[in-house]
C-alpha cells in the first residue's frame, strides 16, 4: 500500500495534529495553524424535516424544492432556472458523481432532479451522465468539462467520515492506495486527476446521515437520524467541514459525552492546509441556514 506522500505517519499525525484538527472542525480557537491563503467560502444548509415521511419515504417534491432553493441561494440568483444556467453552459459535458453504497445511497430522486436541472440549463442529454463506480470507464465522464459531486454523509471505517472529498476516490485505479493515515491524502487526488477545476457543485446529503459505525461497511439504523438536510457549496472542504461539525454534535448528544469521530476525519483539514482545496476553518465559512432550525446542531 502506498504512502500518503505528505511525510506523515499515522502515529506522528495523531500525536501532533489531532487537537488542531478537532479545533478547526469544531470552530474552536487556537492550534489551527496559519489561515488559508484564499477568500471566504459560501455554504448553504437547507433543511425540511417533512421531506422524510412517516414511513421513511422521501417526498420528491420537497426534495426538489430544497435542491432548487439551495442552489439559488448559493449562487445568489433570482430563480432556480437562472441559478442552474450560472453553473452550466449548453456546451458543457457534465458528469454527476453519485454514491451507490447499498445501505445509504444518493437518493435516485435527487440524482434525477440534478440531471433534469442540468438539461434545463441547455446541456444535451447525451452529454449528461450519473455514475459512481463506473466513472473511469464512462464515456461522458472521460470527456467531462464539468462535475457535480453528490453523496450522503456517513461514518466511515477508513476516513472517519464519508464526505464529498472522499466521494471522488472512484476516479483512481486503486482506491486502497489512499486509505493510509485515515485517508489523509484524499485532497491530492482532486488535483492529480483534474477534478478540482471541473467541479461546479458539491452536495452533501444530510437527509438521514449516519453518525457512527463499527467496522468496514458498518451500518445500523440505530446510528442514523432524520436530519432532513442538504449542504451545498462550490468549496468541497467547507461543505465537508460543516457536515463534520453536525455529525460531531450529534455524536455528543447521542452518547451523552464528547465522543470524537474515529478515526479522525483529518482529510478535511489537510485538504485545506496541505492541498489548498478550500476552507476547513468555520471562521472562513459563510454558512447560510435555510428552513427548520429545530435540531440544526450547528
Amino acid at each position: 500500500m502506498s504512502d500518503c506522500g505528505s511525510g506523515l505517519t499515522r502515529r506522528g499525525f495523531l500525536g501532533g495534529s489531532l487537537a488542531a484538527t478537532v479545533a478547526v472542525l469544531l470552530g474552536r480557537r487556537g492550534g489551527a495553524g496559519p489561515p488559508a491563503k484564499r477568500g471566504r467560502s459560501r455554504v448553504v444548509l437547507i433543511r425540511d424535516p417533512e421531506v422524510i415521511g412517516e414511513d421513511g419515504a422521501l417526498s420528491t417534491e420537497r426534495l426538489v424544492r430544497m435542491l432548487d432553493r439551495g442552489v439559488t441561494t448559493l449562487v445568489e440568483a433570482e430563480d432556480a432556472a437562472s441559478a442552474w444556467r450560472r453553473l452550466f453552459r449548453p456546451d458543457d459535458v457534465v458528469g454527476v458523481k453519485s454514491n451507490v453504497w447499498a445501505y445509504l445511497r444518493t437518493p435516485p430522486a435527487l440524482e434525477g432532479a440534478i440531471r433534469r436541472r442540468i438539461l434545463g440549463a441547455g446541456v444535451a442529454p447525451e452529454n449528461v451522465a450519473v455514475d459512481d463506480r463506473g466513472v473511469r470507464g464512462n464515456r461522458v465522464f472521460k470527456r467531462a468539462t464539468a462535475l457535480v459531486n453528490v453523496r450522503p454523509m456517513r461514518a466511515h471505517h477508513w476516513s472517519g467520515l464519508g464526505t464529498c472529498l472522499k466521494n471522488y476516490i472512484m476516479f483512481v485505479p486503486r482506491p486502497s492506495a489512499y486509505h493510509e493515515n485515515a485517508c489523509a491524502r484524499l485532497g491530492s487526488l482532486w488535483k492529480e486527476y483534474g477534478l478540482a477545476a471541473k467541479t461546479r457543485l458539491n452536495i452533501l446529503v444530510m437527509l438521514t446521515p449516519q453518525f457512527h459505525g463499527v467496522g468496514p461497511h458498518g451500518y445500523s439504523s440505530r446510528y442514523v437520524w432524520g436530519y432532513g438536510g442538504l449542504i451545498l457549496g462550490t468549496d468541497p472542504v467547507a461543505v465537508d467541514a460543516t457536515g463534520a461539525r453536525i455529525i460531531q454534535a450529534k455524536r455528543d448528544l447521542f452518547f451523552g459525552e464528547h465522543r470524537p469521530i474515529s478515526p479522525p476525519p483529518h482529510h478535511i483539514q489537510l485538504a485545506d492546509t496541505v492541498h489548498g482545496l478550500g476552507n476547513s476553518n468555520p471562521a472562513r465559512i459563510d454558512l447560510i441556514r435555510i428552513g427548520s432550525q429545530e435540531g440544526v446542531l450547528i
